[in-house]
């Protein structure tokens, strides 16, 4: 059977995949002197390689010479470059593609302008996304509900949540139907802007036009009541939430454990740990170095020692997937990756230390190191857990010998 352009653009988009791209190449050639000219899926495979490895000058040849060749462009095509180019800080020379797209043969949708909108949020230029914004309407392009919630987020993440509210309205007016993600960035907004009566609020007024929280919707006013120090009233939202049988998970416990610690009301705080293991939900990472830091926070070395050994000699497993620099977003969970960087000088003299048998030493730094949030490599938390419990085994031994 005689390959046709499916076959090979499987073969390119696999060879892609893979990185090799010395098959593409084979592939490509062999392609063309089997009569199959490259296609438009051949070239936006290409192009969205070369946008991902950050080679923006070959991405724009690729479609150059797309043009040349007379082939129909697709918004696959423009979003994709769009998109690198916002990623790559080149903001210009997006906004210069969006409004040369029309002509240069390009169907430009609501996800083009979308993409451009979120870029310029991203990067702080909220005046350039509203202008952006109003020229997709008056063009006639009618946002979508995705859309919509993109321009709200990026509205809410600069501190405009009251122009949110009008891009709601908006929403509204278009026959469109709000949904948990419009609402819950909304109230996200309003508790990283400190006004979190606001926030409950609106909260209230959406309940009532048959909005439905979700644990999304509580860890997100749990984080901004805790955040502005109304503990008492995270604690009755987190209660009455689980009176109603509603959903909560680890980041729910985490945040009001935190809080907890910091208050130094550590009996409470250790009931929700045991609640957490009576449920299955967790404990992880996070709820363990809340209370750590509590406890080292406040001063109480020896009851941190003797939490950490209990976690190791339980056989508990979450320090085993610690990586460096990983902090959690109590809202949403999400994971950053950026390490510190006194994160490698700590951990060594940690390891120095215990391999010395040290540990009161090694805890000492551990305290310091906690108290400016630096997180260890997983090897220190380990060989700290595990000199502390062989400190423990050899002090019960010497006790039974007196």
């Amino acid at each position: 059977m005689k390959l046709n352009s499916v076959t090979y653009n499987v073969m390119v988009k696999w060879f892609v995949k893979k990185g090799k791209m010395d098959e593409v190449d084979k592939t490509v050639r062999k392609m063309e002197e089997s009569g199959c000219l490259p296609d438009i899926f051949t070239y936006n495979t290409l192009i969205s390689w070369h946008c991902k490895v950050g080679k923006m000058d070959e991405a724009f040849q690729l479609m150059d010479e797309m043009g040349r060749k007379g082939l129909k462009m697709d918004g696959v095509t423009l979003n994709t470059m769009l998109h690198a180019l916002c990623r790559e800080r080149k903001l210009d020379e997006a906004h210069d593609l969006l409004c040369s797209a029309h002509r240069r043969g390009y169907f430009v949708d609501e996800v083009s302008y979308g993409t451009l909108i979120m870029g310029y949020f991203k990067h702080e230029k909220a005046s350039q996304a509203l202008r952006l914004w109003d020229e997709m309407k008056e063009k006639g392009i009618i946002p979508s509900i995705i859309t919509y919630n993109s321009m709200i987020a990026g509205l809410c993440q600069t501190g405009k949540t009251y122009q949110a509210i009008d891009k709601l309205d908006e929403l509204l007016e278009s026959g469109l139907v709000p949904n948990e993600i419009t609402y819950n960035t909304i109230i996200h907004g309003y508790c990283q802007e400190g006004q979190v009566e606001k926030a409950f609020q609106f909260h209230n007024k959406m309940v009532e036009k048959n909005f439905k929280p979700d644990v999304v919707t509580c860890n997100t006013l749990l984080c901004g009541l805790c955040k502005e120090g109304m503990l008492e009233k995270a604690l009755k939202l987190f209660n009455t939430w689980i009176s109603k049988g509603k959903d909560v998970d680890a980041v729910s416990y985490n945040t009001i454990i935190l809080a907890l610690c910091k208050e130094k009301r550590f009996g409470e705080a250790f009931d929700l740990l045991a609640e957490m293991e009576e449920k299955k939900i967790g404990p992880d990472y996070y709820t363990y170095n809340a209370i750590l830091s509590g406890l080292t926070d406040a001063g109480r070395m020896k009851d941190a020692e003797e939490f950490i050994s209990k976690i190791a000699e339980k056989g508990k497993s979450e320090y085993q997937f610690l990586e460096l620099g990983k902090r959690q977003d109590a809202r949403t969970g999400e994971i950053s990756q950026e390490p510190h960087p006194d994160a490698i000088a700590y951990s060594n003299k940690i390891n120095e230390l215990c391999s010395q048998g040290r540990y009161k030493d090694a805890m000492k730094i551990f305290h310091e190191s906690t108290q400016k949030n630096i997180v260890l490599l997983k090897s220190t938390y380990l060989n700290l857990m595990d000199g502390l419990i062989k400190r423990r085994k050899s002090t019960s031994k010497a006790h039974r010998l007196t």
